[in-house]
């Protein structure tokens, strides 16, 4: 089985998000993709599958199988369209979360995900202690809160308490505030599944463009996330769907002896 390792949402080795690309011929069991994820030991492996036009695409970080991952759908795509031959403009992903576009334009990946939307809430009392600064605002998606700051300084020097964090209901959660030089930035944990901070979410980012697209009064949007390793996306919102774009980088190609 040939495996890929690409940097999603960037054209730098060692920045944006790593993300395992494993392309199958057909779907191996659950147990044997969970363990390939595992070993991995980064925060998603994702496996497809070509079905006549359209793939098929699952996700797994190393502890359990995810609904959406939106970096490593941009570097599965950046795989079919740099070593698989694949000769369309545009892939289409079936998924959990349902249908998803990738559009290669140049040297940049537009990913086309359905947004959710978010409704506002009581900031819980374990978020704050967890968190430790000023909470303008707490909003609940499906698995997800969205957290909004002050000011980009108080996204990027955040350290939560993960511990506590874990203890939270919600899978994810996104700190974001309006940017210095982008429209805005955010940082996203979820170490209830294992993965303190992720560099660069993608799926996060059908929860933030919709919220930014409504506050700003604007329709595309230029962010950052403020991990380590940071990333940079291109984002348009288009009401029940949102595009993002980045680039990408294979830094890693081998074989499982498996």
């Amino acid at each position: 089985m040939t495996i890929y390792q690409v940097d999603a949402f960037t054209n730098e080795i060692f920045k944006g998000n790593p993300a395992a690309v494993c392309p199958l011929t057909k779907w191996i069991s659950e147990e044997l993709m969970q363990a390939i994820a595992e070993e991995n030991n980064l925060s998603e492996t994702v496996f497809f599958v070509k079905v006549k036009d359209h793939f098929e695409i699952r996700w797994f970080t190393p502890s359990c199988e995810i609904d959406l991952c939106g970096h490593a759908t941009l570097a599965a795509a950046h795989i079919i369209f740099s070593e698989l031959d694949y000769d369309k403009k545009v892939i289409e992903f079936n998924s959990k979360s349902g249908i998803l576009k990738v559009e290669k334009k140049e040297d940049w990946y537009t990913l086309n995900f359905p947004s959710e939307e978010i409704i506002e809430i009581k900031t819980p009392q374990l978020l704050k202690d967890a968190l430790k600064v000023p909470i303008i605002k707490t909003f609940e998606g499906k698995w997800k809160l969205v957290v909004e700051l002050e000011n980009e300084s108080a996204v990027k020097n955040l350290t939560p308490n993960f511990s506590k964090l874990a203890n939270l209901e919600h899978a994810g959660i996104i700190v974001t505030a309006q940017g210095d030089k982008v429209d805005f930035v955010s940082r996203f944990f979820a170490p209830k599944i294992g993965i303190n901070e992720d560099p660069v979410t993608g799926s996060a980012h059908t929860l933030l463009i919709p919220f930014w697209a409504k506050k700003l009064k604007l329709n595309s949007l230029e962010a950052i996330q403020l991990s380590n390793r940071t990333g940079y996306l291109k984002c348009e919102y288009l009401n029940e769907r949102v595009e993002m774009s980045g680039q990408a980088i294979t830094y890693l190609k081998g074989k499982l002896t498996i």
